[in-house]
C-alpha cells in the first residue's frame, strides 16, 4: 500500500486546487446571488405627496337670503362662522336677492316664512325679519348644511367609507326546536319596500348586494337576566357580546367587501318576552339597538300562534332597520325643529348634500394619510420592495387628489368621485402584497434565518484555506532555509 502523502488526492497541489475551485464557485455565483436577491425598489414622488398633503380643501357653498337688506348676508355669514368649527372647511358665500328662483341648482335658497321652519326641496323656509333673529337662522342652517359638528356622539356609529357594500339580513331562532318560532319571512318584499329606496337614493355613494338567511339555531354565548315579572333582559354588557360569532354563520358568499348585518332574533319560547334593559335597569320600550359600523338587531318575541305570514312583523322590524342602515352609512337626520312637507320618507337633498361633503373630506384626508404612511414605510424599511404596481397607484392617487381640488369649486359630486378614487388607489397601493410581506419580515429575521445556513458551509472552507495558506508559507521558509544550507 503506497504510503499517505502519495495517494492523488492527498497531494498538496490536488487538495489546494479542490479548495480553490470551491472558492471559485462561491466568487463566481457571488454576482448571481446579488442579482437575484436585490429589492426591486423604485423611488415614489415623495415631494409630491408632502406638497398635495399641504393643500387645503375647501368646498364651497352658496346661500342666497331672500332680502332687500343688503346687510343682512354679511352679518349672518359672521354668525355660521362662528356657531361651529365645521364651517372652516367650507368656502361660504352669502348674497341677498329678491329673486333667487333664477340661480343655479346647487344654491340654497332661504326664504321669509311663517310659524316653524319648513322645507320645500333646496329652500327654506324661515321666520327671519331683522338682525335679532339671524341667531336662530345661523343654527337652523348649520343643522342642516353642517350637522355632524352637533351630534358627536353618534360619530362612531358611521361605518368607515367602502365603494361596495354587502348588505346581509338574518332571521336568527335560537332554538326551533322549543316551537313558536318563524320559519320563513317575505324578506324579498320588505326590502324592495323600505331598503330599495334607500339604496337607489345612495346609489352614487355606494354599490350594494343584498344576501338573506334563516337559521333555526342560534344560541346566545350568555344567559339573559330574568325579571321579577318572569321576563328576560339584557344589560348594556349584554349588548356588546350579543353577537355569538363562534356559533353564528352571519356571512354566507366570500368576499372582501364590508358587510353590514341585520339580524331579528327571535328568542326560544322559554326566554320570551325578551327585552332590552334601560341603564337603571328597567325594561326600555325599544325593541332594537346599533352595534357600531356593524350592524342592527330587532328583538321579536312571538306570541302563541304562527306568525310565519304576518306582515307587521317584517313592517316593524325592517322600518328599524331602514333608520339602522341610514346611521350606519352617516346620513344625517333632519333637525327636529324644522318641518318637512314632503310626503315620502325618502332623502333629502340637504341630507345627501351634507354626506357628501362629509366622505369627500373623510376620503380626502384618509387619501393623504395613507399616501404619507407609504412614505414613510418605505423611508423607515430600506429593504421594502416598490414595484411598478405600487408606484402606479401612488401616482395615480395623486393624480386624483389633484383632480380633486380643481373640481371642487366647480361640482361637489365630481369632487366626491375624485377623492373616491384616490382612497382607492392610496389603500390599494399601502396593502399590496409585496410590501405587507416585509412588515412581517424584517432585516433581522433574514440574518437569523441564513446565517445558520451559510455558516456551516463557509466556515470549514474558511478554515481550511487558512490552514493550507498556513501550510504553504510554512514549506516556503522550510525551502528557503534548505537554500541557505546547500
Amino acid at each position: 500500500m503506497p504510503p499517505l502523502r502519495d495517494l492523488f488526492f492527498q497531494r498538496d497541489a490536488i487538495r489546494r486546487s479542490v479548495i480553490a475551485s470551491y472558492w471559485l464557485a462561491i466568487i463566481l455565483a457571488l454576482p448571481l446571488w446579488w442579482n437575484t436577491t436585490t429589492i426591486y425598489r423604485l423611488s415614489l414622488p415623495s415631494s409630491r405627496v408632502e406638497a398635495i398633503a399641504r393643500n387645503k380643501l375647501l368646498l364651497p357653498i352658496s346661500i342666497c337670503l331672500v332680502t332687500n337688506d343688503h346687510s343682512l348676508p354679511g352679518k349672518l355669514h359672521h354668525h355660521l362662522v362662528r356657531s361651529t368649527d365645521y364651517w372652516k372647511v367650507l368656502d361660504v358665500h352669502i348674497f341677498g336677492d329678491l329673486d333667487c328662483s333664477s340661480l343655479g341648482e346647487g344654491v340654497y335658497r332661504v326664504a321669509p316664512g311663517i310659524g316653524l321652519p319648513d322645507l320645500h326641496g333646496r329652500t327654506l323656509l324661515f321666520p327671519y325679519q331683522d338682525e335679532e333673529t339671524l341667531p336662530a337662522l345661523a343654527d337652523a342652517l348649520s343643522s342642516l348644511i353642517v350637522p355632524y359638528s352637533s351630534l358627536p356622539d353618534r360619530e362612531h356609529r358611521v361605518a368607515q367609507y367602502s365603494p361596495r357594500y354587502r348588505l346581509a339580513f338574518s332571521l336568527l331562532n335560537e332554538d326551533a326546536s322549543a316551537g313558536n318560532v318563524i320559519l320563513n319571512w317575505d324578506v324579498k318584499t320588505a326590502i324592495h319596500r323600505h331598503i330599495t329606496p334607500i339604496l337607489r337614493s345612495l346609489s352614487m355613494f355606494h354599490n350594494f348586494t343584498i344576501e338573506s338567511q334563516v337559521q333555526f339555531y342560534a344560541p346566545l354565548a350568555f344567559s339573559p337576566q330574568l325579571l321579577e315579572d318572569g321576563s328576560y333582559g339584557l344589560t348594556h354588557e349584554n349588548l356588546m357580546v350579543f353577537i355569538n360569532s363562534a356559533e353564528w354563520t352571519l356571512s354566507s358568499s366570500a368576499s372582501n367587501d364590508p358587510v353590514l348585518h341585520f339580524i331579528l332574533f327571535v328568542p326560544s319560547a322559554d326566554r320570551k318576552p325578551l327585552r332590552i334593559l334601560d341603564a337603571d335597569g328597567n325594561p326600555s320600550t325599544s325593541n332594537s339597538f346599533l352595534l357600531p359600523q356593524w350592524g342592527g338587531i330587532v328583538l321579536h318575541n312571538p306570541s302563541n300562534f304562527d306568525e310565519s305570514n304576518d306582515a307587521s312583523i317584517l313592517q316593524a322590524s325592517f322600518s328599524a332597520f331602514s333608520h339602522q342602515l341610514l346611521s350606519l352609512l352617516g346620513i344625517p337626520q333632519l333637525p327636529s325643529g324644522i318641518r318637512d312637507t314632503a310626503s315620502d320618507s325618502s332623502i333629502r337633498e340637504w341630507q345627501l348634500d351634507a354626506l357628501l361633503r362629509r366622505r369627500t373630506l373623510e376620503n380626502a384626508k384618509g387619501s393623504q394619510d395613507t399616501l404619507k404612511s407609504i412614505i414613510k414605510l418605505v423611508d423607515q424599511i430600506e429593504n421594502m420592495p416598490v414595484g411598478q404596481d405600487v408606484k402606479g397607484d401612488v401616482e395615480d392617487a395623486l393624480e386624483e387628489l389633484t383632480k380633486m381640488y380643481g373640481s371642487a369649486t366647480s361640482s361637489l359630486q365630481q369632487t366626491f368621485r375624485h377623492s373616491a378614487l384616490a382612497l382607492g388607489l392610496a389603500s390599494r397601493a399601502f396593502f399590496n402584497p409585496g410590501m405587507l410581506a416585509l412588515l412581517y419580515f424584517p432585516a433581522e429575521h433574514k440574518y437569523a434565518v441564513y446565517t445558520p445556513l451559510f455558516a456551516s458551509a463557509v466556515i470549514p472552507l474558511f478554515v481550511a484555506a487558512l490552514r493550507e495558506l498556513k501550510a504553504w508559507r510554512l514549506q516556503r521558509k522550510a525551502a528557503a532555509a534548505t537554500g541557505v544550507q546547500n
